[in-house]
């Protein structure tokens, strides 16, 4: 398995992997994540998978850039400037094996070779797995939002 930063031609196979994450605890849909939503991700090289040695993505996350987030007052003064991770998805049958936590810390990795202080991740509010897996590599709860017509729980970490 490797992780490498993902290309216009990864678009098809990942939104594919996010319409088969609907239904799911995240409540994505058709429209979100969406082809814009890649194109965004991709422009500032901010969108990462993973792949097997058959080329095909096994998990996908960015690193996202939403002023409605960064505007949140529960984020830790200290930390600035922090980044923000979204859109962690490993393909369902590839699930339970760590991948989740290696995703996150290679985007960890990119922040900090950026200069961040810290990372930030919004959580929907009943996701247990990814609560227990963010706790697990050193996320804390610092807050809950309402944001996009959902309720989150904000978690952050110090690198």
């Amino acid at each position: 398995m490797k992780i490498i930063n993902a290309t216009p031609k990864d678009k098809e196979e990942l939104l594919s992997l996010y319409h088969a994450m609907i239904g799911g605890p995240c409540e994505w849909s058709e429209n979100y994540p969406d082809e814009n939503t890649i194109v965004f991700d991709l422009k500032n090289e901010d969108l990462f998978v993973m792949k097997n040695d058959k080329k095909e993505i096994v998990a996908t996350i960015s690193i996202d850039h939403d002023d409605a987030v960064e505007a949140l007052t529960c984020w830790r003064a200290d930390l600035a400037p922090s980044g923000e991770l979204s859109r962690l998805c490993v393909r369902k049958d590839m699930q339970g094996q760590g991948i989740a936590k290696t995703m996150m810390n290679y985007a960890c990795d990119v922040l900090k070779s950026r200069g961040k202080k810290g990372v930030h991740i919004l959580v929907r509010e009943g996701h247990v797995v990814a609560l227990s897996t963010y706790a697990k590599i050193g996320f804390e709860t610092v807050g809950e939002c309402d944001l996009f017509d959902k309720h989150f729980v904000c978690m952050e970490r110090e690198f």
